[in-house]
């Protein structure tokens, strides 16, 4: 595989990318030593749409997803996953609005006992 940088990516077109993908896909079934049948079959689609996806052509998310469902790559989805990150602005309100301390209840009907 060949490493490109992160400058690299953004400068390629859909074409390259989708190629790119495809590259990867081959690279890691021939790793494992999977025939394009044995690794369309165990991913539920024909080994023509197989053989799209690793010549980069259009095929469905859900194809990809299935495909490295199969492989043991699903890891990558990691580059996905979208973390909450409260801003510093947001956290000192939410600090603010933060109770300090208890308080006695207002309504009339208390019901302290005075020793």
């Amino acid at each position: 595989m060949t490493d490109l940088s992160y400058k690299n990516w953004i400068s390629m077109n859909d074409k390259a990318l989708t190629e790119q993908i495809g590259a990867y896909i081959k690279h890691h079934r021939v790793e494992q030593n999977k025939t394009q049948d044995e690794l369309a079959k165990s991913a539920g689609i024909s080994r023509s749409t197989l053989s799209l996806l690793e010549r980069g052509e259009t095929v469905t998310l859900a194809t990809l997803i299935q495909v490295l469902r199969v492989l043991d790559l699903l890891h990558i989805m990691e580059s996905f996953r979208i973390e909450q990150v409260i801003s510093p602005l947001a956290l000192a309100k939410m600090e603010k609005n933060k109770r300090k301390r208890a308080s006695r209840k207002k309504d009339g009907n208390s019901n302290n006992i005075d020793l």
